[in-house]
């Protein structure tokens, strides 16, 4: 089989590698539509994730099950199914403590493109299908299904992760297509107030999703702007979905002492994240800030599902940019590296 590869760090292209095997638990899948991720460029421009050679990338999409293992039960040929970006071992000790996202060790339930050839391949590998696919509702067509792989979970998981409750005042930092879906979760978590920081024209989104306000960093410091539009007091919580290690201290200043942050942005670089002391009540201000990776799996990906089946969730403002075939596949990961200002998000449909 094809597949779209990171050769090393700073090069990527198409290789030949051997289809993969089913193991008993396990299906394999050809993709329907697949999406670029910004952790993507992360891991290959930037080798946040350290060097690989001849991984294949990619950890969104959706796509049809062309062989399953002995052992499978609620999946067959021909289901066309959500993938996603997360697919834990759901018998390990980590899963049973309540952190599938680890199973296995730190970040290892992310395994395509991170350890594990990626879905920007002809056929790819699901461990545990029973527990890590879902059927796709016959009312999502495939660009928007790719929207529930990671986006939409990873933006949800800001939300739980900062703990937002009805009538908070939130923060969400990073408008992306993340941010959007962490503003769109802090809205449906009842939040009053909803201050997005972006600076991209598309990030108007954000008020069709629930944001109040905006801020701009372009016209000086987050925090300080937060303040002002909030006479002083600061926000209940704080989402961040993008901005690089510079960006927990203007979040820390934002919040509120017994305020949460939330982070769910792919740190691609640095080696330290500072804490401004003062502003943290010198270390007894009761300001938490909680960090981790979307949760995968089955469960997830049907209620996530079922709200954009319902129409309680309308992801398809995120697919800016689609394209038809895998010959535009490099296209659409260069485009989402340089990130012009009409871009959310590209997508490759492979079918209908």
């Amino acid at each position: 089989m094809k597949g779209y590869a990171m050769l090393k760090i700073g090069q990527s292209g198409w290789i030949e590698k051997g289809r993969p095997a089913c193991g008993p638990l396990d299906a394999i899948c050809k993709p329907l539509a697949v999406a670029i991720c910004t952790s993507d460029i992360h891991t290959l421009w930037e080798g946040a994730i350290g060097e690989r050679h001849d991984m294949i990338l990619g950890h969104e999409c959706c796509a049809e099950v062309v062989e399953v293992g002995a052992d499978v039960k609620d999946f067959k040929p021909g289901d066309r199914v959500l993938v996603p970006a997360i697919t834990p071992d759901w018998n390990s000790l980590e899963a049973q403590a309540g952190y599938s996202m680890h199973s296995g060790g730190m970040l290892a339930g992310w395994k395509f493109s991170n350890f594990k050839d990626g879905v920007f391949s002809e056929f790819f590998h699901v461990n545990d299908a029973d527990g890590n696919l879902a059927l796709l509702p016959k009312n999502i067509n495939v660009v928007d299904a790719c929207m529930l792989s990671d986006m939409v979970p990873t933006g949800f998981h800001g939300v739980e992760l900062a703990d937002v409750q009805f009538g908070d005042t939130v923060l969400v930092i990073g408008i992306g297509p993340v941010g959007l879906m962490s503003v769109a979760g802090t809205n449906m978590r009842g939040a009053s107030r909803i201050i997005a920081v972006g600076t991209r024209p598309v990030c108007v989104e954000a008020k069709k999703y629930g944001a109040t306000d905006f801020v701009s960093y372009k016209n000086g410091p987050i925090f300080q702007q937060v303040l002002d539009m909030t006479d002083g007091k600061g926000v209940d919580k704080v989402v961040i979905a993008g901005g690089g290690v510079e960006t927990f201290a203007e979040a820390v200043k934002c919040l509120k002492p017994g305020g949460k942050i939330g982070n769910v942005n792919y740190l691609g670089s640095g080696d330290n994240i500072d804490i401004p002391r003062v502003e943290w009540g010198v270390g007894m201000g009761h300001k938490q800030i909680n960090g981790g990776l979307m949760p995968g799996g089955r469960l997830r990906m049907e209620k996530l599902g079922a709200l954009v089946s319902a129409g309680k969730l309308d992801v398809s403002p995120l697919s800016t940019h689609v394209f038809d075939g895998w010959d535009h596949l490099e296209e659409a990961l260069f485009l989402m590296r340089d990130k012009p200002k009409d871009l959310i998000k590209p997508v490759v449909k492979l079918a209908d």
